[in-house]
């Protein structure tokens, strides 16, 4: 008999949902977190959110703001903050890449999603442009003729 996974597949990542719909997504990285002991328990039970977070190049290194992740339930003195400000782990060259890109014009880094890799907690950044509002509603209309599309190739199958 198996051995079950400890981690749901359910719980073990967390998604920006605003990423696709606001921003026009570009290039991708992986970074690592610095976290406390107790931030990681929470991730690990679905207890974080980062759908208003974002990134900045200070100093040759990466940090990220506005990310959530709810104070451990049952640690008492050695919590965390909630928002505070985390440290991205990032090689040099990439932590380059971004900052010409950011600095270039345009750009944004934003946190995709934020996923355990085996032991290791860490997070999917994209350098991102912001759509303007006809570039959303062109997405719009993209959706409801795929819909429709799919609809009609449904009904000629059944």
């Amino acid at each position: 008999m198996a051995a079950h996974k400890k981690d749901a597949p359910r719980l073990s990542e967390v998604r920006n949902s605003k990423v696709f719909r606001d921003f026009t997504v570009g290039d991708r990285f992986e970074a690592g977190v610095q976290l406390k002991g107790t931030e990681v328990k929470s991730i690990r039970t679905g207890r974080a959110q980062i759908s208003d977070a974002f990134c900045r190049v200070e100093k040759d290194e990466v940090w990220m703001y506005g990310a959530h992740i709810e104070p451990y339930a049952f640690a008492n003195l050695g919590n965390h903050d909630s928002k505070r400000i985390r440290k991205l782990l990032l090689h040099r060259s990439d932590i380059r890449k971004i900052a010409l890109a950011m600095n270039a014009g345009g750009k944004a880094l934003i946190p995709l999603r934020m996923y355990f890799k085996e032991a290791l907690v860490k997070v999917e950044v994209a350098l991102c442009t912001g759509k303007k509002l006809f570039d959303k509603r062109e997405d719009l209309k993209k959706k409801a003729q795929m819909r429709e599309v799919n609809k009609a190739m449904r009904s000629r199958r059944g």
